[in-house]
């Protein structure tokens, strides 16, 4: 049951409309002092999210454990496994602490389903992607270790990765891997942006090559690649 602030709680209308709990856990990660989820709602991070996720449907692979990495506060997360794809479980991993708590809330109703979706604080750069061992929080903040092999490697924040070769080559070959990057120099943080998406594709090499794309937005161009490393 929702306690109503004011008429301006628009996720908590949209629960009631729709009654998808997505709405109510946006709406309460929004109420968390420090959750920004400005950026996170734009209409380029959404459309470009939207595109990654209808191209995954249109592929029908199998995606089994998902690595995110980057997965900041999870959104993608949230509309991939309400979405019409073959995942068994997702591994939500971000270098910001913060992000930790906000993504659970975001995709509460899956951690809840005996952690369809977990999120931990970890450098990417530590990633391995076989037999990975790692710890992680439990919500009552103890610590358990987790020892998980992906099957799929997602990440949508390309231009944010320093090093992104030496992090791209620890991916095993055979590996169903998801990128995406932009143009968007004028950003500081975007220390890894691709002129166009030749530049991208050719930073990420794989064997099997599924889809390449570009999605034209109001400020940049979203890249994509799919494949098979």
């Amino acid at each position: 049951m929702i306690n109503w602030q004011d008429d301006k709680d628009v996720f908590g209308r949209m629960f009631v409309l729709t009654g998808n709990p997505i709405f109510n856990n946006l709406r309460n990660a929004s109420d968390m002092n420090y959750a920004d989820l400005t950026d996170a709602l734009s209409w380029g991070q959404l459309k470009s999210k939207r595109w990654l996720v209808e191209t995954l449907e249109c592929g029908h692979w199998n995606l089994e454990t998902v690595f995110l990495c980057g997965g900041w506060y999870a959104t993608l997360a949230a509309m991939m496994l309400d979405a019409n794809l073959a995942i068994k479980k997702i591994r939500s991993f971000d270098i910001d602490p913060l992000c930790e708590s906000v993504a659970e809330t975001v995709n509460k109703h899956h951690v809840k389903d005996d952690w369809r979706f977990k999120a931990s604080t970890l450098d990417i750069h530590d990633l391995r992607y076989d037999n990975f061992r790692y710890t992680t929080k439990r919500s009552d903040g103890s610590e358990v270790e987790l020892t998980e092999t992906p099957n799929t490697i997602i990440n949508t924040s390309c231009e944010h990765i320093e090093n992104f070769a030496e992090w791209y080559a620890k991916i095993p070959n055979g590996k169903l891997v998801v990128l995406q990057s932009n143009d968007y120099f004028e950003v500081p943080d975007h220390i890894n942006c691709s002129a166009d998406l030749d530049t991208f594709s050719k930073s990420a090499p794989m064997s099997d090559v599924k889809f390449e794309g570009e999605l034209f937005l109001s400020n940049y161009t979203r890249f994509m690649k799919i494949g098979y490393k």
